[in-house]
């Protein structure tokens, strides 16, 4: 495996780099998409049930088929990076949506009132309060779409799209262990190092949880 990496250095790194940032963009994308859902889903009740229902159903199409009919719907190449980020940002939307109106959900009446009694309004509440309150929850879901996300890009390397897959299917095709080995080792460390990203965002954002360790 360590020969693998020697002689195809290069073009290991050049799919690394592709993977990660095929992997990191949705996640960012879908976070921006779920937040405002999350909160409409936990503003207006009778918005939950269907909000979270589609994001379950969304989340059950195989990616493979997805990664083939996005190119017909958004009228683009089929090796185009772009349907394997809309694909996964969709995928990331339907794991956060319910993760992120539980999270803000679970933010104490108490704390709400307290908010509201201090001047606080609406989106000055939501933005200083409720979601530095939900940060934890809405950063452990984070952890499993960025695992997934690593994970299912691997599956674009069947429609040829350049990332750490191509070193599955090169291995399957030449009957050859190491390069599979290595794209299981790489794909780990990338999913190893979102997580510790996350954490450590999540730790910057919730300073009190610091203080009240202490």
């Amino acid at each position: 495996m360590i020969q693998y990496f020697r002689d195809n250095q290069d073009q290991v790194l050049n799919w690394l780099a592709w993977h990660a940032w095929l992997s990191a963009l949705p996640l960012v994308l879908g976070l921006l998409i779920a937040l405002p859902l999350g909160w409409l889903a936990r503003r207006y009740r009778w918005l939950y049930p269907p909000l979270v229902t589609v994001a379950g159903l969304l989340y059950t199409i195989p990616s493979l088929a997805l990664f083939i009919l996005l190119p017909g719907l958004l009228k683009t190449r089929i090796l185009d990076p772009n349907n394997v980020v809309v694909a996964l940002t969709i995928y990331t939307v339907a794991l956060l949506v319910r993760v992120v109106a539980d999270a803000l959900g679970a933010v104490p009446n108490e704390v709400l009132q307290a908010a509201t009694a201090m001047g606080y309004r609406r989106i000055g509440r939501l933005l200083k309060v409720e979601l530095p309150i939900a940060v934890p929850v809405i950063a452990a879901g984070l952890r499993v779409a960025a695992v997934s996300n690593v994970s299912l890009v691997s599956v674009a390397a069947l429609i040829g799209v350049p990332e750490l897959g191509q070193l599955f299917t090169n291995g399957f095709q030449l009957s050859y262990q190491a390069p599979i080995l290595l794209g299981i080792l790489l794909s780990v460390l990338l999913a190893l190092l979102f997580d510790t990203v996350i954490q450590l965002a999540a730790r910057v954002l919730t300073p009190w949880r610091r203080a009240v360790a202490r």
